[in-house]
């Protein structure tokens, strides 16, 4: 079994909190995790139909079976069910008493911000990170830029681990069963389509939401522009928006939001949409091979997908909430990914080449000298294999990145 970043801060939360909350995409390995962390838990499903009807009719009933610790899965299908354990928690406050799963992250944690605000720690477990498929400790970003020193990576030196990576994603059966990429992810999406989005949305024409999900795969890096998504889909702009939130909120996409210091420039302020699986975003492209990264015009956007979503999983996966957002102004100079401090922020550009052209540094340094800070950390990810600094950057090889 692979181990899972987020273990610690699990078993942490479940010592000071009566109820934890895990919740995450689909497949992302909750339910492996839960039961790993905690093998003398009780399990029970709501995914179970005689589970969920008995929970359902008789929550209180359903509770009172599991007189010690309980692991509640997809605990969402049956939202009256909070209530009853905010009753139980607020009579025996007991630390690690409900460990609670789902995948359906909007009606999740609206009804626990209903039923148990205060008394419940709420965890992000996305698919697996690069670096726990390597058996390596998760990091802090900016810590890592910081402390870069110059060296080679020992991963193979061409791009095929590349493609490779990029093309497999994280989700964990792929890696645990050693199943063909393609196969497994054609049925997660057939799944998901048929399962999560009736459950949620109530689509009518599912083939509709289907061709959407495959327009947002085209537009994967790209400023998000949902009046040209509605007038491709032929939907309305506010069922887009409906339908961009769902997916957001199942984990299946994520919203990065421009940064709004401005240094009285106009700021692009649309959101750029991002995948949170490279695997499942090269399925929904009809890349059918990892080769085929090599010359496919979406390779750049593709690689610029996995280092926010690697960036993300580096935070969700220590317990931390990210503060990442992009900058770009009216004139066009961008920076990818900018991590927020507070104080400072740490411009990173993102190159999927091998090799680094003298101009990829022109951007971070026109922010800096905007912000004032020139010789300020910085960083630039690509898919090379060295490590080194050049122009006061620290230029990362995407092995070494989070």
């Amino acid at each position: 079994m692979i181990r899972r970043h987020l273990t610690r801060t699990l078993k942490a939360a479940a010592r000071d909190f009566p109820v934890v909350t895990i919740t995450g995409p689909r497949q992302s390995g909750k339910t492996t995790l839960v039961q790993a962390a905690f093998p003398r838990h009780r399990y029970a499903t709501l995914e179970d139909p005689d589970a969920r009807e008995f929970a359902t009719e008789d929550p209180r009933g359903f509770l009172d079976q599991f007189r010690g610790k309980v692991i509640l899965d997809e605990v969402q299908r049956t939202p009256d069910m909070f209530a009853y354990i905010q009753g139980i928690v607020d009579r025996v406050d007991r630390p690690g008493q409900f460990i609670l799963s789902g995948s359906q992250n909007f009606l999740l944690l609206q009804s626990v911000s209903q039923s148990l605000a205060g008394r419940c720690a709420v965890l992000h477990l996305l698919p697996f990170s690069r670096s726990e498929l390597v058996g390596r400790q998760t990091k802090d970003l900016t810590q890592s830029l910081r402390t870069r020193r110059n060296s080679v990576s020992t991963a193979r030196k061409d791009q095929t681990l590349l493609f490779e990576t990029l093309f497999a994603g994280g989700y964990p059966r792929i890696h645990d069963k050693g199943l063909k990429p393609q196969d497994w992810l054609r049925n997660y999406h057939q799944t998901y389509l048929e399962r999560d989005v009736r459950d949620l949305l109530n689509v009518g024409d599912i083939e509709v939401f289907g061709r959407f999900v495959m327009l947002c795969a085209g537009r994967s890096g790209q400023l998000l522009n949902a009046s040209s998504l509605a007038s491709d889909v032929g939907v309305s702009h506010s069922t887009v928006r409906r339908w961009l939130s769902i997916l957001e909120a199942s984990f299946i996409i994520h919203l990065l939001r421009p940064h709004h210091r401005n240094f009285n420039k106009r700021l692009v302020k649309s959101p750029k949409l991002y995948f949170l699986d490279t695997g499942l975003l090269c399925y929904l492209l009809k890349i059918r091979d990892p080769d085929a990264l090599a010359w496919h015009s979406a390779r750049g956007a593709i690689f610029e997908t996995w280092v926010i979503s690697e960036a993300l999983k580096s935070y969700y996966h220590r317990g931390a909430e990210p503060d990442l957002h992009f900058w770009r102004d009216s004139a066009g100079h961008e920076i990818d990914l900018l991590i927020d401090e507070g104080a400072t922020q740490i411009p990173i550009e993102i190159k999927s080449g091998q090799t680094i052209a003298r101009d990829a540094f022109d951007d971070i340094n026109y922010w800096r000298n905007l912000a004032g800070q020139p010789d300020d950390v910085a960083g630039l990810v690509y898919g090379g294999d060295a490590s080194y600094k050049r122009s006061e950057v620290s230029v990362l090889p995407w092995t070494n990145w989070a």
